[in-house]
């Protein structure tokens, strides 16, 4: 069978200020400190020009390379990138109106209600935007009237919608008792829906493939679908799929905390390779509760609150296209159960081991992704680098197997490494950012070689103490298919 590529690749953010306040350490101040938490929050706010001018959401979309912000001053949010696009070659950065249009066009239960005078806002979002001006305006279309949305607000445990610094509407539960199908529940369901729906229809166009001919699609978002019988029981992945018109699909949720993404794509080129499937679609939506997640430390610091855009990534994995960078698929590397959960533990079996089975030095991988947070939003809240300590603690290996001298830790970071990039959506930074930058550049022949790793926190959900990870290395193809 043939090895699999992965052929296209889509990133998009969304900019969602709105929302922040519903992100979990806001609601938790808000509800503590109700007054100056939610002032505080509103008051260090970001304008949509200032998310896109911020380098490293230009990064994210392709129009700046990950090295490039070494050359860019810190703080970055103190210089933005003068005439900086919302478009760049592996998606798009959406305003607040067009997201809340596609919420609506994704909601098939009439969760969300749009206040009257809020209508237009949406529908002149959706008519100016290329891939959604055709969309059905039918349920944007009805806007209920203010009072009603009082109501709701008031007495039925609804939540209200905002944009522009004023209420739109709101969302609704869907059940008086089931907590699972609770409003704040629905809302993070929803948006994770609506962002991962404009991540898989942005890679249908740019890969320009049509959606019938997608054969399988995996969902890798943090959101947990179901009710009180079946809680997390999944089926995001098609509710993306039918809204994309991805109709000869079938599709299923992977769930792995952060590895999410690394896991999807390892069952995509297993299906692939096998002949079961021939284009696999793996596609992960924006996380709700992460958003504001640092907010005190960027109040405390007179920053902006950076952790108001939702991601989304979306990736098509298909047969040997004889020029699409390939897989290695005997290079697949694993933390198995029994490997212990000390930093180095994780890094040996996720880079040593398979680099051993590949005969490759870890001074032959040209570049590392590892996990990729911006530190700009991580250091202010107290949570370090994180890629540049992984950077290093990769450079230690390289030390102790004498490739390098440790005073060449840093020189090492420098070249293998790369600044964090990406919001702190937990499945998002997992690495997987970099593969656009990376297939483009292995295919212009900047690069030979790309290796990705993501770790997982399994302790976290307090059924074990274990850790987990996935890596995988990125090739150039030899051009043929066999």
């Amino acid at each position: 069978m043939s090895d699999p590529v992965i052929s296209a690749c889509s990133y998009i953010l969304v900019h969602v200020p709105g929302f922040v306040r519903y992100g979990s350490k806001p609601r938790r101040e808000i509800a503590d400190h109700p007054g100056s938490a939610l002032s505080a929050i509103e008051n260090h706010l970001r304008s949509f020009e200032e998310v896109v001018a911020y380098p490293p959401n230009q990064v994210f979309i392709g129009n700046l390379a990950p090295d490039a912000l070494n050359q860019i001053e810190q703080p970055w949010y103190r210089h933005p990138l003068p005439d900086a696009s919302r478009w760049g070659p592996y998606g798009e950065i959406f305003p607040e109106e067009t997201f809340l249009g596609v919420m609506k066009l994704a909601d098939d239960f009439d969760l969300v209600e749009i206040e009257e005078k809020a209508v237009p806002l949406l529908k002149s979002a959706m008519k100016t935007h290329p891939f959604w001006k055709d969309a059905d305006p039918g349920k944007i279309s009805k806007g209920v009237d203010p009072v009603r949305i009082d109501e709701k607000i008031e007495s039925s445990g609804s939540l209200p919608l905002y944009c522009r610094g004023r209420r739109v509407g709101c969302i609704s539960r869907h059940h008086e008792r089931d907590e699972n199908l609770a409003a704040q529940v629905l809302m993070e369901n929803l948006l994770a829906k609506a962002s991962g729906t404009l991540a898989l229809k942005n890679l249908l166009v740019k890969a320009n493939v049509p959606a019938g001919e997608i054969d399988l699609i995996l969902n890798c978002s943090e959101e947990a679908v179901g009710d009180r019988y079946n809680r997390g029981g999944g089926g995001l992945a098609k509710a993306i799929g039918e809204l994309c018109g991805c109709v000869s699909a079938t599709g299923c949720d992977i769930k792995a905390f952060c590895v999410g993404p690394l896991y999807a794509l390892l069952f995509a080129f297993g299906l692939v390779k096998a002949g079961l499937y021939r284009r696999v679609a793996v596609v992960g939506g924006g996380s709700l509760a992460k958003l504001g997640m640092k907010f005190q430390g960027h109040v405390a610091r007179g920053m902006p609150i950076l952790e108001d855009v939702l991601g989304g990534i979306a990736f098509l994995v298909t047969e040997n296209d004889g020029k699409s960078p390939i897989v290695r698929l005997d290079g697949i590397g694993k933390h198995d159960i029994g490997a212990g959960s000390s930093q180095q533990n994780i890094l040996e079996s996720l880079v040593l081991k398979p680099l051993d089975k590949m005969g490759k030095k870890i001074t032959e991988v040209d570049k590392y992704a590892v996990e990729l947070q911006n530190p700009e939003v991580t250091v202010s809240g107290g949570s370090g680098n994180v890629p540049l300590a992984n950077y290093r603690m990769i450079g230690a290996l390289a030390v102790l197997r004498k490739e390098i001298s440790r005073p060449e830790i840093d020189r090492f970071v420098l070249e293998h490494g790369m600044p964090g990039f990406c919001p702190t959506q937990g499945h998002i930074p997992a690495a997987v950012p970099f593969l656009g930058h990376a297939m483009d550049a292995i295919q212009r022949g900047d690069l030979s070689s790309a290796m990705f790793i993501a770790r997982g926190s399994l302790f976290l959900g307090r059924m074990t103490q274990l850790s987990d990870g996935l890596s995988f290395l990125l090739e150039k193809n030899p051009g043929q298919t066999k």
